[in-house]
């Protein structure tokens, strides 16, 4: 490590004037600290987004469901409304690394790393979500440009996602053993325009498949992703997987998803 200066801003202004002169913004941590103590970010001054209070927290406006950027993964599992209106969103925050993990990782600073094994990706693209940022919104079809990268501009901040209402949806994840990131991890939403999956862990950044989205459109049901072609050469080959691996998984987690939102929905 080495000497850097730390902001702890209490209010969002106080921190957009931070980072405009330049400061680093530090969420939950869970990547900016490990890469400080490689030295593989080197920034002058850290902004601490924890102590900004508008930044945090659950709502419901209409038929969204509003999530504040640094509301941590636990609060997200455990929030009573977010179970009621989105089930699959708590079930995929109750999966996310351990319980320390948990306990400090936030919703925004998730999205705006946009690793390419990461969970929240999957929901919103799958969900047609919207992230808010202190400029504008930005479709979630949108904001994922590939590996580690998105429609952030400099200095831009991510301050909330609102997630709209579905049919039914579900996240299923075969987990990297040691760092339970998704080797695989597929999030099926049914809207009424139709069915969107997305697809994380597999590739250079998290994708939607058109084919298992028409197939599931046609018919809501696990057998109807078995015709679909999963095409390996687009995919992530590795020590811990080959892309014909991956491949599979996409099909087994997809037809996994599927079958708990069948059960949610019945129950």
């Amino acid at each position: 490590m080495y000497s850097f200066a730390l902001e702890c801003p209490t209010t969002l202004a106080e921190a957009l004037k931070q980072t405009a002169s330049g400061g680093q913004v530090l969420a939950g941590g869970q990547t900016l600290i490990a890469a400080l103590n490689q030295r593989l970010a080197q920034p002058e001054t850290l902004v601490n987004l924890s102590q900004v209070s508008e930044l945090r927290g659950v709502r419901v406006e209409g038929t969204e469901l509003v999530i504040g950027a640094m509301t941590r993964h636990a609060e997200v599992a455990a929030h009573a409304e977010v179970r009621r209106l989105l089930p699959a969103l708590a079930h995929l925050a109750d999966g996310i690394g351990d319980k320390q993990v948990r306990a400090m990782g936030t919703l925004g600073g998730s999205v705006a790393n946009n690793d390419p094994a990461a969970c929240y990706p999957s929901a919103l693209l799958a969900l047609g979500a919207t992230v808010v940022t202190d400029r504008r919104r930005i479709a979630a079809d949108d904001f994922f440009q590939g590996l580690y990268a998105t429609a952030l501009q400099p200095g831009e901040l991510v301050t909330a996602v609102r997630f709209p209402q579905v049919q039914r949806a579900a996240y299923a994840k075969f987990r990297q053993p040691a760092s339970r990131f998704a080797l695989v991890g597929v999030f099926v939403a049914q809207t009424a325009a139709g069915v969107r999956v997305a697809i994380t862990g597999a590739g250079n950044g998290v994708f939607r498949h058109a084919g298992l989205e028409a197939a599931l459109t046609r018919s809501f049901m696990p057998e109807a992703v078995d015709g679909v072609a999963i095409d390996a050469s687009t995919l992530n080959a590795d020590l811990h997987a080959s892309a014909a691996y991956r491949a599979q998984l996409i099909r087994v987690q997809t037809r996994r998803a599927v079958q708990h939102a069948a059960k949610q929905a019945k129950g």
